[in-house]
C-alpha cells in the first residue's frame, strides 16, 4: 500500500546508522531533469525501450560485483528507478540474509575486524549501479543515437530508506510492484504529477530527491 511518509519524502539518512551493516534499503534514483529516458507508461503497464533494458541489466550486476548484496523488487519507469537491496550478515560469508526483523540491527563485529577490507556500502552499490549505467548510456548515444542528456544522467543525489521489520518490507514490494499503475499521478511524472507537502508545509518540486 502506498505511504506517503516512505515513498515520497526527501532522503534524510541516520548520522548514525553504518550503510554497510545488514539488512534490507529502499532506493529510489532519478534521471536528471527529469526526462523519461528509459521508456514509457501505457494503460498502467510500463514499456522499456533499449536504455530501459540496459538500466535493468546494470541493476543485475549488482550482486556480481558486491557478493554480500541481494537483489529484491525492483521497477525501471519512464525517467526513475525503485529498488530493495539486501546487505548480508558477515559473518554467514553472504550466503544467509538477516531477516526483516533485524534490519537496521547494529554492524556486526566480524564487519569491522581489524586489517579487514571494509564492507561495500549501500552507497557504493548505488555509486556503482549509476556508473555503470551512465557509461552505457553514453555508448548508446555515440553508437545508437539514444537522445543526450545534460551534464549528467541521474541525479546527483539519491533517496534511501532503511526498511524496518517484515510488514513495511511487504508494503514497498508492492508499491514498487504497482508503481506503473500510479503513473498517472506520480509526483516523478511531468505531465500528470501531483504536488507533494512536506513536514512543514513546503511544496516539494518534483524532482527533488
Amino acid at each position: 500500500m502506498y505511504d506517503a511518509k516512505i515513498h515520497h519524502r526527501r532522503s534524510i539518512r541516520w548520522a548514525k546508522h553504518d550503510y554497510s551493516s545488514p539488512g534490507a534499503y529502499y532506493v529510489t534514483i532519478c534521471i536528471q531533469d527529469g526526462r523519461c529516458l528509459l521508456g514509457k507508461v501505457a494503460d498502467g503497464i510500463m514499456s522499456l525501450n533499449d536504455a530501459g533494458r540496459m538500466v535493468e541489466t546494470a541493476w543485475f550486476q549488482i550482486p556480481t560485483r558486491f557478493p554480500a548484496m541481494k537483489l529484491d523488487e525492483h521497477i525501471v519507469m519512464p525517467n526513475h528507478f525503485h529498488g530493495i537491496i539486501h546487505i548480508a550478515d558477515a559473518q554467514t560469508g553472504g550466503n544467509q540474509f538477516v531477516g526483516a526483523a533485524d534490519v537496521g540491527a547494529p554492524l556486526v563485529g566480524a564487519q569491522k575486524r581489524a586489517g579487514t577490507r571494509p564492507a561495500p556500502t549501500l552507497g557504493d552499490a548505488v555509486g556503482a549501479f549509476k556508473s555503470i549505467a551512465t557509461d552505457e548510456y553514453i555508448g548508446g548515444v555515440k553508437l545508437l543515437g539514444w537522445p543526450r542528456f545534460n551534464e549528467r544522467f541521474w541525479q546527483r543525489n539519491y533517496y534511501e530508506h532503511v526498511i524496518r521489520h517484515q510488514d513495511e518490507l511487504e508494503k514497498i514490494r508492492d508499491y514498487i510492484r504497482k508503481n506503473p499503475m500510479m503513473w498517472t499521478i506520480d509526483r516523478y511524472n511531468p505531465e500528470h504529477g501531483v504536488p507533494v507537502i512536506d513536514e512543514t508545509g513546503r511544496v516539494v518540486p518534483w524532482n527533488e530527491t
